[in-house]
Order: C-alpha cells, then sequence, then structure tokens
C-alpha cells in the first residue's frame, strides 16, 4: 500500500464536550509539530454528545472514521494512545475490532504506539516532570510551603494500569524532592473485593490523614476535563467533603495534564514510534506488563 498513513490522536471518549475539545485542540497541535494531519478520534461514547456543543461538528469515533476513510481508498492507520497506560480499551478492545474489520477490509493496517507511560523505560520520566511542572506551578500560584502531594487517578479492575499509577508516583516523589513535605499515590475510586485492594488508599480516605490534614496539592493523573476531574466533578467533590471533616485541610488541585506544552513533544515522540512500528495482529502487549 502506497497511501500515506492516517494519523489518528484516540482517547477513551467521554459524554462531556470539554473532553471532546481537548482532544481537538491537541490533535491540531500535535499536527502541526509532526506536519501532517491528526484526526481526534475517540473510541466509544464521545457521539452522546450534542454537536450544538461541539461547534456543528459531532465527534469522531474509531471504527466509523476508520469505514469513512475506506470509502477514501485508505487502508493505512497509526493510532497515538492519548492514555497514560496499559488500558484495555487501547491495547485489547481496539485489536479486537481491527481484526473483526479486516474480514471484510483485507488491505487494513492499523499501528499502535506506545502510551505515554512506558514502565520498562524507568529513565523516560517526562509523564512524571509534565506532572511536576504542574504541582510546582500549583505550588506557587497558592503561594504554598512545601505541601503534600497526592497523585490521583481514576481507579481501575487491572493491576497493569495501576502499576503505572504508583511507577508514576514515585518518579514524581524523585521529580519533587524536597521541594514538596511527601508524595503518595490514590485513587478517585475502586472496586468492591480484596482483589481490588490494589487501588487503596482511596483519595477520600488519604485526605485528612496524618501528613495529609494541611495543605495538600493534587497531581492530577487524568488528562483532560471530565466528569470526574472537571470543574464540580467526582474530585472536586471528594476534596469538598474532605475539607468539612477536617479543619485544617486545603486542597488544592493541579492543572489537568493536557494543558502542558511538553505533552505534544512526548505524543510527537509515540507518532514516530507507531509509524515504525508493526501493524496490529493480537492483542498488544506492552512492555514491562505481564
Amino acid at each position: 500500500m502506497n497511501d500515506p498513513p492516517c494519523i489518528l490522536l484516540v482517547d477513551n471518549g467521554s459524554h462531556r464536550a470539554e473532553s471532546t475539545l481537548s482532544l481537538r485542540h491537541m490533535a491540531e497541535a500535535l499536527g502541526g509539530h509532526v506536519g501532517a494531519d491528526v484526526h481526534p478520534v475517540s473510541l466509544l461514547h464521545s457521539t452522546k454528545v450534542d454537536p450544538a456543543e461541539l461547534g456543528g461538528a459531532p465527534a469522531q469515533i474509531f471504527e466509523p472514521f476508520l469505514r469513512a476513510r475506506q470509502e477514501e481508498d485508505r487502508h493505512s492507520f497509526v493510532v497515538v494512545p492519548f492514555f497514560f497506560g496499559h488500558s484495555a480499551a487501547i491495547y485489547e478492545y481496539l485489536p479486537q475490532r481491527v481484526r473483526e474489520m479486516k474480514g471484510s477490509w483485507p488491505e487494513l493496517e492499523v499501528r499502535v504506539a506506545s502510551s505515554m507511560v512506558k514502565l520498562d523505560e524507568s529513565d523516560d520520566t517526562r509523564v512524571a516532570r509534565i506532572l511536576g511542572d504542574l504541582v510546582v506551578r500549583k505550588t506557587k500560584e497558592e503561594d504554598l510551603e512545601k505541601p503534600a502531594v497526592i497523585l490521583v487517578d481514576h481507579g481501575t479492575p487491572r493491576v497493569a494500569v495501576n502499576r503505572v499509577r504508583n511507577h508514576v508516583a514515585a518518579q514524581l516523589r524523585a521529580v519533587l524532592g524536597d521541594r514538596v513535605a511527601t508524595v503518595e499515590a490514590s485513587s478517585m475510586e475502586r472496586r468492591a473485593g480484596a482483589e481490588y485492594d490494589f487501588n487503596e488508599p482511596l483519595l477520600e480516605d488519604l485526605l485528612g490523614r496524618e501528613g495529609f490534614d494541611r495543605e495538600v496539592v493534587l497531581a492530577m493523573l487524568f488528562i483532560s476535563p471530565g466528569r470526574h476531574a472537571g470543574p464540580g466533578g467526582d474530585i472536586a467533590r471528594i476534596c469538598e467533603a474532605a475539607e468539612v471533616r477536617c479543619s485544617g485541610l486545603r486542597t488544592h488541585g493541579s492543572d489537568l495534564f493536557a494543558t502542558h506544552p511538553g505533552v505534544i513533544d512526548l505524543l510527537a515522540q509515540r507518532c514516530e514510534e507507531g509509524l515504525a512500528s508493526e501493524p496490529v495482529q493480537g492483542e498488544i502487549a506492552a512492555p514491562g506488563v505481564e
């Protein structure tokens, strides 16, 4: 096949317009960096957003987007995951859809770049350094003296994804050093059952504990605004409730990951790696994940 690959910046999708708008902004910026069109595409969900909230242009989701390109005689694609780690959505669901599409579209080739965090490359601290910059920025804005820091993610049923949280927390601890009092990892929520205990501690339980009953900066392991990390979202409500319980607690959320200019450099490298990778055949094994 001689057609140049069609590049997609792919997130999981959201029912919130602000998430799709953020993805579009990042795709445009990435395209300017790599000198090619980059299409903002979600795996699922985003087509439920009213196009009126998106400037009249409906959100795109993965399979219909590819099928529309098939009609244009485009067969080669590169997926740049806008994901921190080894999500089942990108490394299992997406390859499954590709294999099924290939049944009626044998020319289809889809390459998938690595996620933003590589567990097997301990010296790749770019995600942690971006988060560290965002924490330091918030510390300066609020004039805080060595606050406690909590890295918070959504929570997951997959140990492989939780390893990313802990890996980044350890790197963030080293990046911030003595500029903060402590760095601890937490999750917003978890499933019931002992088999999901790896998500502990939960944010609501950690806030107000000894060492976290003071000025606390949340390092947000969330990419874009949505119902969890956006204004008035779940994280904000957890923090408000904790401040009511603990009179000495003051929480300060860092800006979200996608707001940092260094993210585009990171995605551009992942894009370059994706272009050089082999097309999807089966499930994608991420380095460092058992």
